[in-house]
């Protein structure tokens, strides 16, 4: 099994879009390409939204369409 693609850094970003009706949207990270985020990998109980231009740490997996965002905390 490789495990190369993924990394478990804690990286920073900023949302770049959330949209509440269907759950996801897009990290932007600095010096790196958008990142995919779905309410389902935000940290936190209660709904689990993010709004544009919050700042936000998680850390970046390769989903099937590309870097994904997990772990995701509002900060």
């Amino acid at each position: 099994m490789q495990d190369e693609e993924t990394m478990s850094d804690l990286v920073s970003g900023v949302v770049k879009w959330f949209n509440d009706d269907k759950g996801y949207g897009f990290i932007e990270r600095e010096g790196g390409a958008d990142v995919f985020v779905h309410f389902r990998a935000i940290n936190g109980t209660g709904r689990k939204t993010l709004k544009e231009g919050q700042k936000v740490t998680f850390e970046v997996t390769q989903g099937q369409k590309g870097p994904q965002a997990e772990n995701v905390t509002p900060l």
